[in-house]
């Protein structure tokens, strides 16, 4: 055989590059896209949480116990703070969408390549095997050469085997 099994596994690596799809999606993504990206991984925190309940506590604590004349929505109306609230969940809700739908396409880059890593592998483990069972031929061969019968080695073995797991 004129290459060996490095140079056979050397050329499988060179057909099934690894890559890093995260860069990869995120370099082919247009300004709008990365920045629904950015706000879909920031509304769904902790922070973002902390930051509405705040803001209405803060919006609703005012227009109860502020003075009246500085209060900005009146009392039980309530209304310039359902719009706001509605406008942020109103814009919110496409821009996740968006957002989820562009890291679903990382998702699949990312299955997509640990398949091709897959493959990759199973490609190098049968030219291990593939290695691993012409050497065996190549011991076989070597030990009938000597007069070792691979029947008495086999079963030598075994007899090792069983003793030393008896022992333990």
């Amino acid at each position: 055989m004129s290459t060996h099994w490095f140079e056979k596994i050397a050329d499988i690596r060179k057909k099934h590059r690894l890559k890093n799809t995260y860069t990869e999606t995120m370099d082919k993504l247009s300004t709008l896209d990365r920045a629904a990206v950015w706000i879909t991984g920031h509304v769904g925190t902790m922070g973002f949480f902390i930051l509405i309940g705040t803001w209405t506590a803060l919006w609703l604590g005012w227009n109860f116990l502020a003075p009246e004349r500085l209060r900005f929505d009146p009392p039980m109306g309530f209304v310039f703070w359902l719009f706001i609230s509605n406008m942020i969940q109103i814009l919110l809700m496409p821009l996740i969408m968006i957002g989820q739908n562009i890291q679903g396409r990382h998702s699949e880059a990312r299955a997509e390549h640990d398949l091709d890593v897959n493959i990759k592998a199973e490609q190098e483990i049968e030219v291990i095997l593939h290695n691993l069972e012409r050497q065996n031929d190549f011991l076989i061969a070597m030990m009938e050469k000597q007069g070792i019968k691979l029947d008495e080695v086999l079963s030598r073995a075994a007899r090792e085997a069983a003793e030393g797991g008896a022992g333990s």
